[in-house]
C-alpha cells in the first residue's frame, strides 16, 4: 500500500456511507494521532487502540450520527497531501476549511494538530486532510 492515510480516510468514508456504527482500521502512529484529533473535534463518538493478533494493532472507531436525522457528523473527508505531491503550508497561507466550520489536519513539528492550533502556535507543516 503506497498511501496508508488515504486508506484510513477511505475506510471511514465507506463505513459512513454504509451506516456502520464501528469501523476497524489497521493502526500506525500517524493514524492514531489523526484519530485523536477527530475525537477532540467531535467528529467521532469514541475510539480504542487494540494490540491484538498482529504486531501492527487495530484502531476501532465508533462513528457519530445525529439521533433524529441519522446523518453522520462527518460530511466529507478529503486527502490533500499525497505521496506523489506533498502539500506544505506556512502560518501565512494556512487553509481555512468551509470558512472555519471544518478542520484541516496538519502534521507539524509540534505533532498532528488542526489548522487553528497551528495558527495559535505559529507553526506550519504538511496538510494531511480536510474534514467537515
Amino acid at each position: 500500500m503506497t498511501d496508508p492515510i488515504a486508506d484510513y480516510l477511505t475506510r471511514l468514508r465507506n463505513a459512513i456511507k454504509a451506516n456502520h456504527r464501528v469501523v476497524e482500521i489497521p493502526a500506525s502512529n500517524l493514524k492514531k494521532e489523526i484519530t485523536k484529533v477527530l475525537f477532540d473535534k467531535g467528529f467521532i463518538l469514541n475510539y480504542k487502540f487494540e494490540d491484538g493478533v498482529n504486531y501492527q494493532g487495530v484502531i476501532k472507531i465508533a462513528l457519530k450520527y445525529n439521533p433524529e436525522t441519522k446523518e453522520s457528523a462527518i460530511t466529507s473527508l478529503e486527502r490533500i497531501s499525497t505521496p506523489g505531491l506533498r502539500k506544505y503550508t506556512g502560518t501565512d497561507t494556512m487553509p481555512r476549511v468551509m470558512n472555519g466550520l471544518g478542520v484541516a489536519i496538519l502534521s507539524t513539528s509540534k505533532g498532528v494538530i488542526t489548522d487553528k492550533e497551528a495558527r495559535s502556535m505559529n507553526v506550519g507543516g504538511e496538510v494531511l486532510c480536510y474534514v467537515y
